[in-house]
């Protein structure tokens, strides 16, 4: 990524990377000193929507459409991982709410939590790293079923769109809308994605062993547990990044 504008804050570039055989061009603005990944999530939202722009393309290409539209809201029951960073942003978004809303959206993360620890699912989600492949699997289905809607759904649609967690921007589907009232692997069709921008996130942020927590804990658990993340320049982490990206 050739510089095009740098001073002592920011530095902007432009460049390209070949994810799955298509060419991406970009031109992102980055900090140029350390930061947490905290301050880096705009920028990767950013690259997050770029690979599924390149998914999306790819699945229009054999003729198939996307069927999540505004109002579609039966995947905000899923469990919905997230980086530790994604925890300490959704945190200080809702802290920077106006009341009521604040206390609104606080009471629905409360009320989830209340329910999830009548169901004794709670304490399964505290240690979402010890879980096997298959657990992970049987505790998302187990979840949903539970039908807890995200606490950020309003009218079934999200109420924190722009700032939604990347792996809400990487979840597509090409079937019938309908079918993700109760999805299966036969009735639910996903947009492959040629790369994970929401798990190389994860990975690169996780500083307890633990590469993913589920979003219902976010304002909890950013409480709990300072931001210890390591502090990197803007080029640093997309440097990082791109690599991680073009090996999957």
């Amino acid at each position: 990524m050739n510089n095009s504008d740098a001073h002592h804050e920011w530095i902007t570039g432009k460049g390209a990377l070949t994810i799955a055989g298509t060419k991406v061009e970009l031109e992102i603005t980055v900090p140029a000193k350390p930061v947490r990944a905290t301050r880096m999530l705009p920028v990767f939202q950013q690259l997050t929507n770029a690979v599924v722009k390149v998914g999306v393309s790819n699945a229009e290409a054999t003729g198939a459409q996307i069927s999540c539209t505004k109002g579609c809201g039966a995947c905000c029951r899923q469990l919905v991982p997230i980086a530790e960073s994604e925890a300490y942003l959704l945190r200080e978004l809702v802290e920077a709410m106006p009341e009521p809303r604040r206390s609104m959206i606080r009471n629905r993360f409360a009320a989830a939590k209340e329910k999830l620890q009548s169901s004794g699912l709670w304490q399964q989600l505290l240690s979402p790293g010890e879980l096997s492949t298959e657990a992970r699997r049987q505790l998302g289905l187990t979840y949903f079923q539970e039908g807890i809607a995200c606490p950020f759904l309003e009218e079934e649609s999200c109420g924190v769109h722009p700032d939604r967690p990347l792996a809400c921007r990487e979840y597509l589907v090409t079937s019938p809308a309908e079918n993700c009232a109760a999805p299966s692997a036969e009735t639910v069709q996903c947009v492959v994605l040629p790369g994970s921008v929401s798990r190389i996130v994860q990975t690169l942020t996780a500083t307890r062993g633990v590469n993913w927590l589920p979003l219902v804990l976010a304002l909890d658990w950013a409480a709990a547990h300072p931001d210890q993340s390591p502090a990197r320049s803007g080029p640093e982490w997309l440097q990082i990044v791109f690599q991680q990206l073009t090996k999957q």
